[in-house]
């Protein structure tokens, strides 16, 4: 990670305090996009990304996400205090996606819960979320222990679990295979059992490109086993191995908005979890990129019900940011939507680079991301309406798209609008980012998720 040379700083908030200003901080910051350690290709990426619509995909998940293991007799209360979500149906067997906010309602992260036992689960995403849950397991008064398999870039060890997830029309027909008999019919986001040679396998019930799917997961001394058997079993109906450079660009096909700025880095209520949080670990030294340019950090905060998860908040229980909900819930939100980019402006910035002179910036394909935190600026008639997220390629559309949320009176599909695309004027010292001009790319609103897929949400 990065750190301020010679410094011995204690904390985030230590750290904040010395740069003076934690939008300062983030923009600098010279970590680049969030890394998916496996192979890029094992194809290549348009058939790879063709493939979870047109017969099947296995992504491995094994190395990117940080699985947290909570257990003990207070694991659903401690989840109860810091989850948007109602928990009334929690039981073995049984997954959610969970949301969690800061005192003022504005989203920390997200990330999907197993419950693997009735007083044990696993929640997956980023480090974000771990730590979040983490400072208030240790600092909560609950009766729980923790264990942390860290993301392979984090971890000296050898991962403790696989995780796959095989999805696509042929999915079903593949696993079933697999399991030597039909498959149960679980609903979505529910758990059970499959055999894979021979091996007994738990397995999520997921949905992509509007047909059934499973992520699979277990011990990782077993994962060549396991990923062999899927793929041979799949071998005649169209099953591809999926590469990071198509890993990276599935959020934005399933309206998924992958990194919200972590709601952390301002207000005296979160001053004691900065004070946790060190100085060298993942929210000190994510970074901020984009043309959207704010010295308020607060302006790139964002709330459950602008990133589409409304239909999660529940006032059932008492949760940290509750009664600031409460009064969000009332007001007329921005939406999240999709942009597809104009083709005539996405090629203006290609051969830009053929440019004696000035040239755009880069678009890296199939996903250009090279923040942590991409924040592009969205306009219409010249006036901010919102702000685009993660431009992507994908084959399945023929198009660039990336994700959206704008004014809602902007965010009918058919709207016409323009992302500024580059970093202002000056830049910023991230090693990803070279000498360029910022350029206007038109895009027309589109739904999302852009094309009918399965849901990713348990809307229970």
């Amino acid at each position: 990670m990065n750190t301020l040379p010679g410094s011995s700083l204690s904390s985030l908030e230590a750290k904040i305090q010395l740069v003076g200003n934690p939008v300062d901080m983030l923009r600098n910051a010279s970590l680049g996009p969030y890394q998916f350690p496996i192979q890029s290709e094992f194809t290549n990426w348009r058939n790879e990304q063709e493939a979870w619509r047109k017969s099947a995909v296995l992504f491995d998940q094994s190395y990117h996400m940080t699985d947290h293991f909570i257990e003990g007799p207070d694991t659903r209360r401690l989840i109860e205090s810091i989850a948007v979500n109602s928990l009334e149906n929690w039981r073995r067997n049984l997954a959610k996606q969970l949301v969690f906010c800061n005192y003022d309602g504005h989203v920390i992260g997200d990330g999907i819960m197993f419950i693997l036992e009735e007083d044990k689960i696993n929640i997956v995403n980023k480090p974000i979320n771990r730590n979040w849950v983490q400072f208030h397991a240790e600092t909560g008064g609950f009766d729980v222990s923790t264990n942390t398999d860290n993301r392979a870039l984090d971890n000296d060890s050898a991962r403790l679990s696989y995780r796959f997830e095989v999805q696509g029309p042929n999915a079903w027909e593949i696993l079933g295979r697999l399991n030597g008999s039909p498959l149960p019919d679980w609903k979505f986001f529910r758990m059970g059992e499959i055999m894979i040679g021979g091996r007994p396998v738990r397995a999520l019930r997921h949905g992509m490109a509007g047909a059934a799917g499973l992520e699979l997961f277990g011990p990782f001394e077993e994962k060549d086993e396991i990923r062999s058997a899927i793929m041979e079993a799949g071998s005649d109906l169209g099953l591809l191995a999926a590469g990071s450079k198509t890993y990276s660009t599935v959020a934005h096909e399933s309206g998924w908005f992958p990194s919200p700025m972590p709601a952390i880095y301002s207000g005296s209520s979160m001053k004691k979890y900065r004070e946790w949080l060190p100085a060298d670990g993942f929210e000190a030294n994510i970074s901020l990129g984009g043309s959207m340019v704010s010295d308020e950090v607060g302006d790139y905060y964002l709330n459950p019900y602008e990133l589409g998860y409304g239909h999660i908040v529940n006032f059932d229980h008492k949760f940290i940011g509750r009664e600031a909900l409460k009064v969000v819930s009332s007001r007329n939100h921005r939406k999240k939507v999709t942009l597809k980019w104009h083709k005539e402006d996405v090629m203006k910035v290609f051969s830009s680079l053929y440019n004696d002179g000035d040239r755009y910036k880069f678009l890296d394909m199939p996903a250009s991301h090279y923040a942590t935190l991409p924040y592009d600026l969205v306009t219409k008639g010249g006036s901010s309406i919102g702000i685009s997220h993660y431009p992507v390629y994908t084959s399945n559309v023929r198009s660039w798209i990336s994700l959206a949320i704008l004014e809602s009176s902007c965010a009918e599909p058919g709207t016409e609008v323009s992302v500024l695309w580059g970093e202002p004027d000056g830049g910023s010292r991230k090693p990803t980012v070279e000498h360029h001009i910022q350029t206007e790319i038109r895009a027309t609103v589109c739904p999302c998720p852009i094309l009918e897929t399965g849901p990713r949400t348990d809307k229970t």
